[in-house]
């Protein structure tokens, strides 16, 4: 691969991390409405937040499937990123609030 493909490679790689960033930060700052603490983790790639009392283990969420869903459970469980409303509901109720 020549420079300037890897440098296109690069960039392409970096607005993508970008994106999924943004999606996380937003749902972030939707579960709080829902009286949800959720922090992003690993650089910005994925979202953690914990049952009420602690019970239980974390849960991870990601941004997956091109973009297009938020994912949890092992991506067992989903919803579109374009839903963020409703994917803040779904986990909201998800872990119990």
């Amino acid at each position: 691969m020549n420079p300037i493909m890897q440098a296109v490679a690069a960039f392409t790689e970096y607005q993508h991390q970008q994106r999924e960033a943004f999606a996380l930060t937003r749902l972030r700052d939707e579960l709080l409405k829902h009286k949800v603490h959720a922090e992003l983790r690993d650089n910005d790639s994925a979202l953690v937040t914990h049952r009420p009392g602690g019970a239980g283990l974390p849960m991870w969420v990601f941004v997956e499937y091109g973009g297009a869903y938020y994912s949890w459970q092992s991506a067992e469980k989903r919803h579109p990123v374009s839903d963020l409303q409703g994917a803040a509901q779904v986990l909201a109720d998800y872990v119990g609030r």
